[in-house]
């Protein structure tokens, strides 16, 4: 069995949904790398009690790392270090290494702060200091350190920003204690695959199949999700299981290979990315209040691409903004393919782009007929020379799901418009 770790996230702000947690997921990943099986992802409030209960608790499950992010500032509240060392049953002590560093710091933070007490700040700052005997420990990135305790289970006390806390995970794996600790790792694969338009039911079917299939199917640890329509399919294996994998993924082209859009991991806004290198993009937008274009704008160097888009609810502004012909909306409807498609053209018009997709739908609530109930959405995707896609569909939830879709739907429509899928 590979090693194991636990993590534990601290902070009243996080138990209650306040904050949300990148830490845990992140570090999971950092794990993962590493070839750690991650037995516990834990939430605790800044209690003393609680907190060495989870600490208790992962330490009872057998780990060999228990990784803490949280409660490491200068404030009463935060007192994971203590609780650790306690914990560890190590002294907590004052390092005056560690405090002369905090010291210059807080120095140089201070000086953009004229109006704070100068002697205040300092005085703050010494409990962050104080660190288990014979601890490791790690330079802060921000003013609060990390610290390492060796045992078993080794312990690694992390902060709780993940600007802090990222950098700081690199020097905490490169000591000795932790290198200990993971000694017994094993070096998993991941790959993942992601499918859309393919509902779990039917990818279940084929797994089904594939555990009758496929030799060794049982050594693969497979994890699925639907996530914004898209299924993704995460499996981890042992690099002597490559060809039961390869056994799998064969399966997968076969029974589902137009759904299938990437077997390497990238996400269809990366694809999108590179797909629009050297084109202009402009969007034209009912239902979804401009998230489409927003999600185009949000890969690095996207708005060399994105010339522009409009979100034209009323039919007024679809025929003023968007050229859309008001007897083609009379006759047709707001929501209806020659519309969207008018919506796409007229969008590549304003913008002088070449590839444009407009979305027009109705997200409701109350909004919809019985020929045209909430959920209904066209799509259009133009191609500057003529070419286009358009499709109508209806889409579940609410209107928060049904906008959040209906990106995906139309990001999934312009790649292959891109790719001359169709």
């Amino acid at each position: 069995m590979s090693a194991r770790a636990g993590i534990v996230v601290t902070g009243t702000e996080v138990l209650t949904g306040r904050v949300q947690d990148q830490n845990g997921p992140w570090l999971a990943d950092r794990l993962l790398e590493l070839g750690v099986e991650l037995g516990h992802i834990t939430l605790c409030g800044d209690r003393p009690a609680d907190i060495e209960a989870q600490l208790r608790f992962l330490a009872g499950q057998g780990v060999d790392l228990i990784i803490t992010s949280g409660g490491l500032g200068p404030t009463a509240d935060d007192m994971t270090v203590e609780i650790v060392s306690r914990f560890c049953s190590r002294e907590l002590v004052l390092d005056a290494a560690v405090e002369a560093r905090i010291g210059e710091i807080v120095k140089g933070m201070m000086a953009r702060f004229p109006g704070v007490d100068a002697d205040a700040v300092p005085a703050a700052n010494r409990k962050q200091a104080l660190v288990p005997a014979g601890a490791v420990v790690l330079d802060p990135v921000g003013t609060a350190p990390g610290v390492v305790v060796a045992g078993s289970p080794t312990v690694v006390v992390l902060p709780g920003p993940p600007r802090e806390l990222q950098p700081m995970w690199h020097a905490a794996v490169a000591t000795d204690a932790v290198q200990t600790a993971i000694a017994g790792r094993t070096r998993y694969q991941q790959q993942t695959i992601r499918m859309f338009g393919l509902p779990e039911s039917g990818l279940a079917d084929t797994l089904r199949d594939a555990e009758k299939t496929v030799a060794d199917f049982d050594r693969l640890e497979i994890t699925t999700c639907l996530r914004r329509g898209e299924l993704e399919i995460v499996t981890r294996f042992e690099p002597r299981d490559t060809a039961t994998y390869a056994a799998l993924e064969g399966l997968l082209r076969d029974r589902h290979a137009r759904e299938i859009f990437s077997t390497d991991g990238a996400l269809v806004d990366d694809q999108i990315a590179e797909l629009l290198a050297g084109r202009s993009i402009a969007t034209a937008e009912s239902c979804t209040a401009g998230m489409l274009a927003a999600r185009l704008t949000e890969r690095a160097g996207s708005s060399a691409y994105v010339a522009g888009g409009v979100v034209a609810y009323s039919n007024a502004a679809k025929t003023e903004l968007l050229g859309v012909d008001a007897g083609l909306i009379e006759r047709h409807g707001a929501v209806s393919e020659p519309v969207a498609e008018a919506m796409a053209a007229g969008a590549l018009q304003r913008f002088g782009a070449d590839t444009a997709v407009a979305i027009t739908g109705i997200a409701g609530p109350g909004g919809g007929t019985p020929t045209k109930p909430v959920g209904t959405v066209c799509f259009s995707v133009a191609l500057a020379g003529g070419a286009s896609v358009t499709r109508a569909t209806r889409l579940p939830g609410n209107r928060s799901d049904i906008r959040e879709r209906s990106t995906t739907v139309a990001m999934h429509l312009l790649r292959r418009a891109l790719t001359g899928g169709g």
